[in-house]
């Protein structure tokens, strides 16, 4: 909000809602911003511009960081530690400075308002878990060139119920009825997280995942079908262990889940997570 430059990084956990936290605080101080999807293929003309064929000619087209710069508008670098070399073409840029276009001997002063946010899933020194695939350790010199670096948790409680009830009412559901439904995702949700950062989990729910939850919910009017929908990525440990959890949380499952156990005369598997 205040146009300031001051390059910000910003790390967490997958799903938290990073991206969109900076692209909302954006909408909210009604600034423009260019999102960039860093990948390792990511190189000087996405990020810069190249010449391209334009109705049979062939024309110089600024890239989106050239374009923020130009515009005073915030450039928001998405998932940068997938990023390689070629990044280092924005060193100028992150220094507040103007950027000299090589292709097009253009020097490009940065408008007033422009900044630049990162995000990622590491802090730039590369990943040992397995959980964040391809991402790499980034140059130091880049790292170095981000005042701060801001640690995202997840949401509490409260604001992940209350996303989640925002999403009920953009998927035409009924919130009041839901609001137990949304009270036992959460609770769920965080139980698992919590044995996650002790160990007792490789896997965690996010953000995203319990609204995608939710959107099933709305499509197949079943709860469970939903969560089993949504933990099928997992292996089937881990996808057993989390719908236990469930059933011991949400009270109506469990009494439907024990009618159907004590019917078959079996008794109900252990849960790993609690």
């Amino acid at each position: 909000a205040s146009s300031e430059f001051y390059p910000v990084y910003v790390t967490g956990l997958s799903g938290n809602g990073k991206t969109t936290m900076i692209m909302q605080a954006a909408a909210d101080a009604n600034r423009e911003i260019y999102r960039v999807n860093i990948t390792r293929q990511t190189d000087e003309d996405d990020l810069i511009g190249g010449f391209r064929l334009v109705n049979g000619d062939t024309v110089w087209v600024d890239g989106p960081a050239v374009v923020a710069a130009k515009q005073g508008a915030i450039l928001l670098l998405d998932e940068i530690d997938l990023g390689g070399p070629a990044l280092m073409c924005l060193q100028p840029l992150l220094e507040g400075n103007g950027i000299f276009v090589k292709k097009t001997g253009e020097y490009v002063v940065p408008a007033a308002g422009f900044n630049i946010f990162a995000t990622a899933n590491t802090k730039g020194k590369g990943d040992e878990t397995g959980s964040f695939a391809h991402t790499g350790i980034m140059n130091e010199a880049m790292l170095d060139r981000f005042p701060v670096t801001l640690e995202q948790p997840y949401a509490t409680e409260a604001t992940e119920k209350k996303i989640l009830k925002g999403k009920c009412q953009k998927f035409g559901v009924d919130v009041k009825a839901e609001e137990n439904f949304i009270a036992d995702l959460v609770a769920w949700a965080n139980n698992i997280r919590k044995s996650y950062e002790v160990g007792a989990s490789t896997e965690i729910i996010t953000t995203r995942r319990l609204i995608d939850i939710v959107k099933a919910n709305a499509i197949f009017g079943d709860k469970m079908t939903a969560i089993n929908m949504a933990v099928s990525r997992f292996d089937d440990e881990t996808k057993e262990g989390f719908i236990s959890l469930y059933t011991k949380i949400d009270a109506e499952v469990v009494m439907a889940d024990e009618s159907e156990t004590q019917a078959e005369g079996g008794a109900s598997s252990d849960c790993p997570f609690e």
